[in-house]
């Protein structure tokens, strides 16, 4: 029947038209069903029988909650398997030493497998937040008719639809709202709600900043993970390979961000015991967790699953970042590590080779002093600091 939904997204406010039209297919359907004509709204009429004890100021918020909830499963799915996705490349690049880099310059040592550790904790974070904020959905107006009193409805109608909905529905935790007026005329919960996919997109961006920084190349960039070939990445220069799925992961979420500023401005516009702007809200939340569902799940599946490292270029990285000199700071001071790591930059040679060639600290010490555990401190070494 969705042919027969021919109302556009922006509408008359309040979603009214599309409610109407909506009470006339179920109404029209039902006729059908009972061997009645269609239109013959002397037997069943779509105000008087399908709408009874409702409004559209109740329902379509309603379903706007439903809606979100039920498409939240989806993204959240897809956040966990970019998670485990990440995860899994966190320990099988957890050996791969590397060098840090903060403001785009040199710093102390990490591993490549502890980068992408953070990934994941991050991905596994914003998964929490989002969750958190769709059980404020799960509170429904219904049965507040027009302006939230109730007015027209049976006063065992609300308890009566939000068990019946649950029981439809399949969602667990639906409850009546504490205060049908303000389901009724306060957006705030999709704000809410928004902003955790405002706050995911954000990541996913600075996610995809970085993988696209660290693969970018191959000869003249970080070069320290390959990226799978999606497709030939120039229409001018053969043989380049673009880092096409970064890019649109973070295409959607500048998208999303957009479609947040909109929920926010349509939020505020509501007055007194409406908000008319409710279908534009609908829209951009329905849409900013499709688009995210999706592009997070492509993501996962054919990028990160087949990310390699370059663990030769690593290790070259590695063993030239000037951040070396940062581990020399409690044995030999900050004045004369800095220094050897100005040597070291000014020359093109590693802090190793500096320190060995002055005599600063025998070859043993300096090995000591370089030891994998001092570098990278574990997570159980951290916790026990």
């Amino acid at each position: 029947l969705a042919n027969e939904f021919i109302v556009d997204v922006y509408q008359a406010g309040a979603g009214t038209s599309h409610n109407m039209n909506a009470n006339e297919v179920i109404a029209n359907r039902a006729l059908e069903l009972l061997g009645q004509k269609r239109g013959d709204y002397s037997k069943l009429h779509p105000n008087d029988h399908v709408n009874m004890a409702q409004s559209t100021n109740d329902v379509f918020p309603t379903a706007m909650r439903l809606a979100a909830v039920t498409m939240t499963g989806n993204l959240l799915g897809s956040l966990s398997l970019l998670e485990s996705e990440l995860r899994k490349k966190a320990r099988e690049f957890k050996t791969v030493m590397k060098s840090g880099r903060t403001h785009l310059q040199d710093a102390v040592p990490i591993t490549l497998g502890a980068e992408f550790l953070s990934y994941a904790d991050c991905v596994k974070r914003c998964a929490a937040r989002i969750k958190n904020a769709s059980i404020e959905l799960k509170s429904l107006g219904i049965g507040g008719t027009a302006v939230g009193t109730g007015l027209n409805a049976h006063p065992r109608y609300a308890a009566m639809m939000v068990k019946t909905l649950s029981s439809i529905s399949g969602i667990k935790g639906l409850q009546r709202h504490e205060n049908a007026i303000e389901a009724t005329n306060s957006m705030a919960d999709f704000v809410e709600f928004s902003g955790a996919l405002r706050a995911l997109a954000i990541e996913l961006i600075r996610v995809s900043n970085d993988i696209r920084l660290l693969s970018s190349g191959p000869r003249t960039g970080l070069s320290e993970i390959k990226l799978p070939a999606m497709q030939p990445g120039s229409s001018i220069m053969p043989g380049k390979i673009n880092p096409v799925m970064p890019e649109m992961l973070a295409m959607v979420s500048f998208q999303v961000m957009g479609n947040d500023l909109a929920i926010g401005a349509a939020a505020q516009a509501g007055q007194l015991e409406l908000n008319v702007m409710m279908p534009v809200i609908n829209y951009n939340v329905l849409q900013s967790i499709e688009i995210l569902t999706n592009a997070i799940e492509a993501f996962a599946k054919k990028c990160v699953k087949g990310i390699a490292a370059d663990k030769k270029r690593c290790l070259e990285h590695f063993e030239k970042s000037a951040g070396l000199a940062t581990v020399l700071n409690p044995v030999i001071g900050y004045e004369k590590a800095a220094m050897v790591a100005k040597e070291a930059t000014k020359r093109n040679i590693t802090i190793k080779e500096v320190i060995i060639e002055k005599g600063i600290l025998e070859k043993d010490a300096l090995q000591r002093v370089m030891d994998k555990n001092n570098l990278v401190p574990s997570r159980k070494q951290r916790k026990r600091r």
